[in-house]
């Protein structure tokens, strides 16, 4: 698993084999990226299934809960097929663009 610190988020993109030994190394180093925006890099070699990516609601329910961002790159995959509060977008500008309006939304209070 990569971790690259950018300025107003931390990029997770996998160096794995399979999706599942990435999901288990981001489990285990996510006590570490509490309290960060991320953004979540799922690479398309992996083929991940909408339950595959699910795996990672969790994680995006607690960020949000602790002010902060969570967005999966998930390039084919239909958005409308997972809830409304899970940040999932085709593209690393499209999750950068939801990065920058949430702090702006945190920012005015929202």
């Amino acid at each position: 698993m990569n971790i690259t610190d950018k300025t107003d988020y931390t990029l997770i993109t996998s160096d794995e084999k399979t999706f599942f030994s990435f999901v288990k190394n981001f489990e285990n180093e996510h006590v570490n990226l509490i309290g960060k925006n991320l953004i979540i890099q799922i690479s398309e070699e992996f083929n991940a299934s909408n339950k595959n990516i699910l795996l990672f609601l969790k994680y995006a329910h607690e960020h949000q809960n602790n002010g902060t961002s969570f967005v999966v790159v998930s390039k084919d995959v239909i958005i409308d097929d997972f809830p409304e509060t899970f940040n999932i977008v085709p593209t690393l500008v499209e999750a950068e663009d939801v990065i920058e309006m949430e702090n702006i939304q945190r920012d005015l209070g929202f």
